[in-house]
């Protein structure tokens, strides 16, 4: 049975300020407050589908929940907890680092909360200060010491190619990232979107976004340094959907990023295994599971090594591990 999550949007509330490149409203699609309804409806379609309840949740995401009006994060949370104890293995909730103490972590922990998110989006107190996050690198490793103290599954969130960040400052984050062990990773292209500072920034030439091909190639590194370390990268680049195609000025936004960067580490990988030998036919195997993905988004792969001369064939083996490749001569 299939994975679900029943996902509410809280857009904007709660945050203490506007980052540069935020616009929530683009982001969701949503433009008015939660309502106790939407989450009672939303719940309700969701409990009669098939799936496994262990591994489905309630998930708030979009503000900063924790930092929402108490009482209204409460009456948000009481909904929600008997549907996520009868129906659902949980609620997932997304914050800020700076939003979280021991008082709050004693509220969600009453009312079933399971995972937590921070929205730590960089490590670099350089970049974090230029995009005016108004929290500190130091606030993102409280916060995560604190959540995996209450038993709670720790997520994190970064951002790549932010305003004044670079590659090596993206590869920094991942590596103080995974310091902290979280269980979930969320790794977000910056997106450059209509009604922000950050547009205004790109538009008078202050702000150059990395190219695509620049993007692909830092996510996919940042994608196996986790896949090394065992944390799950649950989301890499922006959900398709809201209106973040009409809101869409810059950057690099696709709906199949992740396969993108997932293309790249196999391509990476086989090139590595047949640079030396001659064009010909040379047969791949790889994950049952991962044929497409080591062909690559539209069979790129097998265009691209075609055109060096070597015809691929790849085919699936049950005992292979993800990015395990295997030359078969």
């Amino acid at each position: 049975m299939k994975h679900i999550n029943v996902s509410l949007f809280v857009p904007h509330l709660g945050c203490p300020n506007s980052c540069i490149f935020c616009n929530q409203k683009t982001i969701s699609g949503k433009t008015q407050p939660l309502k106790i309804s939407d989450i009672e409806e939303a719940c309700e379609i969701a409990k009669n589908g098939n799936y496994c309840k262990e591994n489905s949740e309630i998930a708030f995401f979009g503000g900063s929940f924790t930092a929402i009006d108490r009482d209204e994060m409460i009456k948000y949370l009481s909904v929600a907890a008997p549907y996520s104890e009868k129906y659902f293995g949980g609620i997932r909730i997304s914050t800020r680092p700076d939003c979280i103490d021991r008082e709050v972590l004693e509220i969600l922990k009453k009312y079933n909360v399971s995972a937590i998110e921070l929205g730590a989006q960089s490590m670099s107190e350089e970049v974090l200060r230029a995009n005016e996050r108004g929290h500190s690198p130091e606030d993102t490793v409280n916060a995560a010491v604190l959540i995996k103290e209450y038993g709670f599954s720790l997520g994190l969130q970064m951002m790549t190619g932010l305003y004044g960040s670079d590659s090596e400052k993206d590869i920094y984050t991942a590596e103080k990232f995974i310091e902290l062990q979280p269980d979930t990773v969320r790794i977000y292209p910056t997106v450059v979107l209509e009604d922000t500072k950050l547009c205004s920034l790109f538009r008078s030439g202050e702000y150059i976004p990395p190219t695509r091909e620049e993007t692909v190639s830092l996510c996919a590194q940042l994608l196996l340094m986790f896949h090394k370390e065992n944390i799950r990268v649950i989301r890499l680049g922006l959900h398709s959907g809201g209106n973040v195609e009409e809101g869409f000025v810059a950057g690099v936004y696709h709906p199949a990023f992740r396969e993108l960067c997932e293309g790249k580490i196999y391509r990476d990988i086989i090139e590595e295994k047949i640079k030396s030998f001659p064009p010909g036919k040379y047969e791949i195997s790889v994950k049952d599971s991962e044929v497409s993905k080591a062909s690559g988004h539209k069979r790129c792969n097998i265009e691209y090594f075609a055109e060096k001369g070597k015809q691929l064939k790849i085919t699936g083996e049950g005992s292979l591990k993800q990015y395990n490749v295997l030359l078969k001569y």
